[in-house]
């Protein structure tokens, strides 16, 4: 287990490529962000993701999720974070519904990044629904995780235009070049204490404190 000093201690949950999780990364490799990602968590021993963190020299922990009850996964997981005595979780691309267990254990300490501009178009495949629904502007949300499906707290949203020969595949791209620039965003804005929730809205304060 790396040792990031007093830096604050991320963990990244994914399952898939996990292109946010390296998006992170870099924003922390070029000091933008004063923290250390400890330890990937993967729940498909075939995400791309893996092989990204292996290449950043990051802690890597396969916790497989089929033919597990829910119950023991959410509590290996837990465990495991608890492991790496965690500041912040950052669900990037995890395609698991996060349980009471993880929420009570890291309460206001989970964010997730979804390509829509939430409340719309929430689960999967949200750049084919904003495409099928026929809608001119579509987007990306950042927020805290509660255990409803893309329903907590919105930190952070940025838009894109959506046009007429817009596919779910170009739609995809554009929004995740700005998911990877707010998600960053939304990081270092918790680590640097400037996130206040109040109800289901999110008040950002100007400087750190």
């Amino acid at each position: 287990m790396g040792d990031p000093g007093n830096k604050a201690r991320i963990a990244v949950l994914a399952s898939g490529r996990g292109s946010n999780f390296v998006a992170v990364q870099k924003s922390i490799d070029a000091g933008e962000i004063d923290a250390s990602i400890v330890v990937l968590i993967c729940n498909n021993p075939g995400a791309g993701a893996i092989d990204a963190a292996r290449k950043f020299g990051i802690d890597v922990a396969v916790i497989e999720s089929a033919g597990v009850s829910k119950a023991d996964f959410d509590k290996q997981v837990v465990n495991k974070l608890k492991e790496y005595d965690v500041d912040l979780i950052l669900l990037a691309g995890f395609m698991k519904i996060i349980g009471r267990p993880l929420l009570e254990a890291f309460q206001g300490k989970i964010l997730n990044i979804h390509p829509s501009l939430l409340p719309s178009f929430k689960g999967l495949d949200a750049q084919r629904q904003a495409i099928e629904y026929g809608v001119k502007v579509s987007g990306c949300t950042v927020h805290f995780v509660d255990e409803g499906m893309d329903t907590g707290p919105i930190i952070l949203q940025a838009a894109v235009p959506v046009f007429d020969n817009d596919t779910e595949d170009s739609l995809s791209k554009k929004i995740l070049a700005e998911e990877h620039r707010i998600y960053s965003e939304a990081v270092k804005l918790f680590l640097e204490n400037r996130l206040t929730i109040n109800g289901r809205r999110v008040f950002i304060r100007q400087q750190p404190v």
